[in-house]
């Protein structure tokens, strides 16, 4: 069999020691499998760029012909991020096989990338694979899940036991397979993806900024037939929410309630985008009343449902967010050449 020619993509954005880890085991990763990476800085304006450049340049990547380093002209998000780099393909000229998507606050065990890349070469229609996710304590990252609905925003908001009973098959988050299996979508966080699929479906959808663009192209790929794997045996450990700070949200960011409306609307029309949210907000509504009920603690962060609906009135009025043109042949700009 001919070996698999493969991309890794890693973005950084203001997190460079993270990123150099990454790449560190990326390298690692790609010497073992004849592939290469590519570091994005999405426009850090940090000191970043240089600051990468300069160890891999160190370590001897640039020479060797294992990574480059580039940067992207401005930070359009996660998407738009890594579509600059899946663009700027090999350094030889020639068309990858496989993509892989790494994030910077990530590190593959020895040997995980390989292991996505023989479930993608045992099953045809597989269009995409992700990783185990752990923290870096070993604790199990959720990073499996259903494709969301308005009975699953439901659920998920309300977070009552005989509510989650009678909406089972909705829940987003799944428990976590022992076996390589077929499921909806994957994070981000390590996916393999299979360039024929990208090809045929288009790359991320660069009109989401941040959250949900892993969901839609999961979505897009399974109406096209294609197929999403979740392969535990690939272990990756993973800081979480280093760049975004999710972790240490006062309030919800704007881009995160744009994302998700835009979502539902793109995925299952206005109308349904509309109900998903009145669900969502009927479901915080109920946990509302728990707390002030029963104490239960508070889960979401600030404000949410304010937001939340803020958001939702807000969307009402607005014509919603131009698509951007996701296709893998896009003409880079001469600033990212």
């Amino acid at each position: 069999m001919t070996q698999a020619k493969i991309l890794t993509v890693i973005l950084n954005y203001r997190t460079p020691e993270l990123t150099i880890q990454a790449a560190q085991a990326a390298v690692r990763e790609m010497r073992g499998l004849g592939g290469e990476v590519v570091i994005v800085d999405n426009a850090s304006g940090d000191g970043s760029f240089d600051t990468i450049r300069a160890k891999a340049e160190a370590e001897g990547w640039t020479q060797d012909g294992f990574a480059r380093v580039v940067q992207s002209p401005e930070n359009d998000g996660f998407g738009a991020g890594n579509n600059f780099g899946m663009r700027l393909g090999m350094s030889s000229g020639e068309v990858p096989d496989f993509f892989y998507i790494l994030n910077s606050d990530a590190w593959p065990d020895p040997g995980a990338v390989k292991k996505l890349l023989d479930v993608m070469q045992d099953e045809p229609r597989a269009g995409l694979a992700g990783s185990y996710i752990k923290g870096t304590d070993d604790a199990p990252h959720c990073t499996v899940f259903r494709f969301p609905s308005a009975s699953g925003e439901f659920e998920g908001a309300a977070r009552t036991g005989f509510i989650t009973k009678l909406f089972k098959s909705s829940v987003v988050p799944m428990e976590i397979p022992t076996q390589t299996s077929q499921v909806d979508w994957v994070a981000g966080a390590s996916v393999l993806m299979r360039r024929e699929m990208l090809d045929e479906i288009g790359l991320f959808d660069e009109t989401f900024f941040l959250y949900y663009e892993e969901t839609e192209l999961c979505r897009r790929a399974a109406r096209a037939g294609w197929q999403t794997f979740y392969v535990p045996a690939s272990e990756v450990a993973h800081v979480g929410s280093a760049s975004t700070a999710m972790k240490e949200w006062a309030r919800t960011p704007r881009y995160w309630f744009e994302s998700r409306f835009y979502y539902f609307t793109k995925v299952h029309g206005r109308a349904y985008a509309i109900w998903a949210t009145l669900a969502r907000l009927a479901g915080c509504g109920i946990y509302g009343l728990r707390r002030v009920l029963s104490g239960k603690p508070q889960r979401d962060p600030p404000g949410f449902a304010r937001d939340l609906l803020s958001h939702f009135l807000a969307a009402m009025v607005s014509r919603g967010p131009s698509r951007r043109d996701v296709s893998l042949a896009r003409p880079m700009t001469e600033d990212s050449k």
